[in-house]
């Protein structure tokens, strides 16, 4: 499988990732972990997409474009991967202010770095990870103001792939208001076992 996750940030793209690449044992490519990772370590790329990631706006396309090639060289890419994240486009199902919410409701464990969120996904205990009882954390680049400047730069940046992709045939929509089991269940079937 060689799949691309498509939709605004915050539409559940991370959430089935991880199944998807459970169910098809192929990599998860995600732009962000990589730029977290780089972060996290002070690359000098970190420190550039920190602050792009700061300020709500996308990292320049040279810089992921490059990152993404040098990751699909590796060996764990040979049989498939999923791209999540990369590239970005509009999904058009979900409405703005859904967006808003959905952004600043996610948190994420300190710990373990396991998702949830406040109102789809909320963990048993309010701000206690489910996995290792770790405490939850809001990111720095999930606020509201954060959050209103990301669509914004997403909506007229990446607005084109979505008729690029329309007219290769390749673009699959999905509604990821749904359950998470049953969003998976739809993607598999339209994706193939």
């Amino acid at each position: 499988m060689r799949a691309v996750l498509l939709g605004p940030p915050g539409a559940g793209k991370g959430t089935q990732a991880v199944r998807l690449v459970e169910q098809y044992n192929v990599p998860q490519i995600s732009t962000g972990d990589i730029f977290r990772r780089n972060i996290k370590e002070g690359t000098e790329l970190g420190k550039k997409a920190q602050e792009y990631m700061n300020a709500g706006q996308l990292v320049p396309d040279e810089l992921v474009v490059d990152l993404v090639k040098d990751r699909l060289m590796q060996d764990d890419c040979k049989n498939g991967y999923l791209l999540d994240g990369f590239p970005r486009t509009i999904y058009q199902a979900v409405g703005y202010d859904t967006l808003i919410e959905r952004l600043t409701g996610r948190r994420v464990c300190k710990a373990c770095g396991a998702g949830y969120h406040i109102k789809n996904m909320p963990p048993k205990v309010e701000g206690v990870c489910d996995k290792c009882g770790s405490e939850l954390e809001q990111r720095k680049d999930d606020t509201k103001e954060t959050a209103v400047n990301r669509i914004s730069v997403y909506e007229e940046s990446t607005a084109p792939l979505i008729d690029y992709y329309t007219g290769t045939g390749a673009l699959r929509n999905f509604n990821a208001e749904k359950d998470p089991d049953e969003l998976l269940k739809e993607i598999v079937a339209e994706l193939g076992a």
